[in-house]
Parts: structure tokens; sequence; C-alpha cells
């Protein structure tokens, strides 16, 4: 099954957050109201060079998808 590249994501636990999840690797979740980032991966050095590399555009592609979403709400 083919998945989506980010996924909206929100839980009843966590009333003020809103998160979009990256499906591809390197895998992650990033909180959209703090900015914070949980790895779903593990990740040895040679990975760590390459993910701190991606990271930004990684990320600046999530809060696009996001933002992107949101307007479509409007």
């Amino acid at each position: 099954m083919e998945l989506p590249k980010f996924l909206i994501a929100d839980n009843s636990s966590f009333k003020d957050d809103l998160f979009i999840v990256h499906t591809e690797y390197p895998r992650f979740i990033l909180n959209v109201s703090n900015d914070e980032v949980h790895w779903l991966e593990e990740f040895d050095k040679e990975d760590q060079t390459v993910l701190e590399a991606e990271s930004k555009a990684l990320i600046e592609s999530a809060f696009s998808f996001y933002d992107t979403e949101m307007e479509s709400l409007e």
C-alpha cells in the first residue's frame, strides 16, 4: 500500500498540538505547535551526516505541506 509522504495528525491527549508525520525515510513526527521533531529511525554516525544535510529541507517541506493543507480548509 502506498502512503502519502506527509500526514496531519492530532491526539486528544495533546489538545494544543498538531503534528505532521513524514512517512518516508527518514520518518519523523513534527509538532507544528513548537517545531519539535521526533525521529522514528535509529541513526548511525554515517546516517547522521546525511540527516544533518537533509533534515532542514525535509522539515521545511513538512511546514509547506501543513500551510497548503490549512489554506485548503479556508
